[in-house]
């Protein structure tokens, strides 16, 4: 792939520099994305961690939520951590009254699932397809996936069966903040969808 991919990270609300950091740390352009015409700019997209309702109503007063979705529905590869993953799952479990989401992953997944901001919690997780070391996760809030279609993969689970990490496609999500612990591996796994994609639709010679 000619020159560095040009990753965006969607800066309405949440931890959107840290995850800037860790793109620009892998060799990304790695821009914020307010504004359709950032969004079009771009070859994936990072959906951050915050306030999934928060993030869904503010998408659309900045214009943003159609263009998101007919970017998914196009193929473009897109990351979610925390409130990511819920918007991109096509199904909610304890939405706010009017709630909706970018959609694009066959799943359920349920917000909150593991309380308030006090119950937040650290373990290490084995995600097989980023072989080893373990992932050392991060639970802020987090929502867990409760369902899925034979299209979605999950990635992670914890004990007790939970599902916390999914991919289908070019489409990735986990309920855990990689960004905050030095873990670069899912954003890596991001990059490497969209080179695909990229190498995919370029024309040949």
């Amino acid at each position: 792939m000619a020159g560095k991919p040009r990753v965006g990270v969607l800066a309405l609300q949440g931890d959107v520099r840290e995850h800037l950091a860790v793109l620009t740390a892998l060799g990304a352009d790695a821009r914020p994305v307010r504004r359709p015409e950032e969004l079009a700019a771009v070859e994936g997209l990072v959906l951050p961690g915050g306030e999934s309702s928060v993030i869904d109503k503010l998408a659309r007063a900045f214009g943003l939520f159609d263009p998101i979705r007919e970017a998914i529905a196009s193929g473009m590869p897109m990351y979610g951590t925390c409130a990511g993953l819920i918007l991109l799952a096509d199904r909610i479990d304890g939405a706010i009254t009017g709630q909706r989401t970018f959609g694009g992953i066959d799943a359920r997944v349920a917000r909150n699932v593991f309380g308030s901001q006090t119950a937040s919690f650290e373990t290490d997780l084995d995600v097989p397809v980023l072989g080893d070391p373990p992932v050392h996760a991060v639970f802020i809030r987090a929502p867990a996936v409760v369902e899925w279609g034979p299209d979605a993969e999950p990635l992670a689970s914890l004990p007790d069966g939970r599902v916390v990490a999914i991919e289908q496609g070019a489409l990735l999500g986990t309920a855990f903040h990689p960004e905050s612990t030095g873990e670069t591996r899912f954003h890596r796994r991001l990059l490497d969808h969209v080179s695909t994609r990229h190498s995919t639709r370029a024309p040949a010679l």
